[in-house]
């Protein structure tokens, strides 16, 4: 009797069984559809995972001409540079102001000199806003200051001149780029890159410039103090 209880008892276990297993990979298998459907390997074969949406081209505006221009067109300069700028590849768009800049890039920095074996602060700034912009400035940076029109930081835009005061008065220049970057002839690095928030250069600025025209019949006139901003 006692033999007969146990096998009845261990059929009925044995025919409970089977519902609970079935029921369990169900339930696993709606929670995998819901939360994972990138990943279909582990789940029925019958499962289509969503299509992927196409890639869309970014596009945008540039400031010359509105003249349209697709990321699958832009040259390795403006990539190389968006990349220095953190900026969108669609927006270094000056071409001739990187080419510029690329062609003098980490020319070492000469007291005085004008060629690519050397060269300074103001001698680089006017070549840049002569080649790029067509605009002439007197040789030096304290003169290129006195002939450019003051412009307050929070008004800066590309090619205007900012100044500082590495030695005494104005002493070093550069080109304004955007988003705080300028270009200028360091005296470590060369030609380069830096932003007037590194804490060099925003204890060492003084002011910014803007350059509309210049008389070439420009007269030296007599020192006058800096006022450092």
């Amino acid at each position: 009797m006692k033999n007969l209880l146990f096998v009845a008892v261990a059929l009925s276990v044995f025919t409970v069984t089977p519902i609970t297993t079935k029921a369990q990979p169900k339930l696993k298998f709606i929670a995998a559809v819901n939360l994972l459907p990138e990943d279909s390997s582990n789940i029925s074969t019958n499962y289509i995972a969503p299509k992927t949406a196409k890639k869309v081209t970014k596009v945008a505006i540039t400031t010359k001409n509105n003249i349209p221009v697709e990321t699958e067109l832009c040259t390795s300069i403006q990539f190389k540079y968006a990349q220095i700028l953190n900026r969108d590849v669609e927006f270094v768009n000056n071409l001739n102001l990187y080419n510029f800049i690329d062609d003098w890039w980490a020319t070492r920095y000469r007291y005085g000199g004008t060629t690519r074996r050397g060269i300074d602060c103001s001698s680089y700034t006017g070549k840049l806003l002569n080649e790029v912009y067509g605009l002439n400035v007197p040789r030096t940076a304290r003169e290129q200051y006195r002939v450019s029109a003051r412009v307050n930081r929070m008004d800066l835009q590309e090619g205007d001149l900012v100044f500082f005061n590495t030695r005494g008065g104005v002493s070093h220049v550069g080109i304004y780029l955007g988003d705080g970057f300028f270009t200028h002839s360091s005296s470590s690095k060369g030609v380069t890159i830096n932003n007037l928030d590194e804490s060099y250069y925003s204890k060492k600025y003084i002011g910014a410039g803007r350059v509309v025209s210049y008389i070439q019949e420009y007269v030296e006139e007599p020192e006058q103090e800096i006022i450092t901003e």
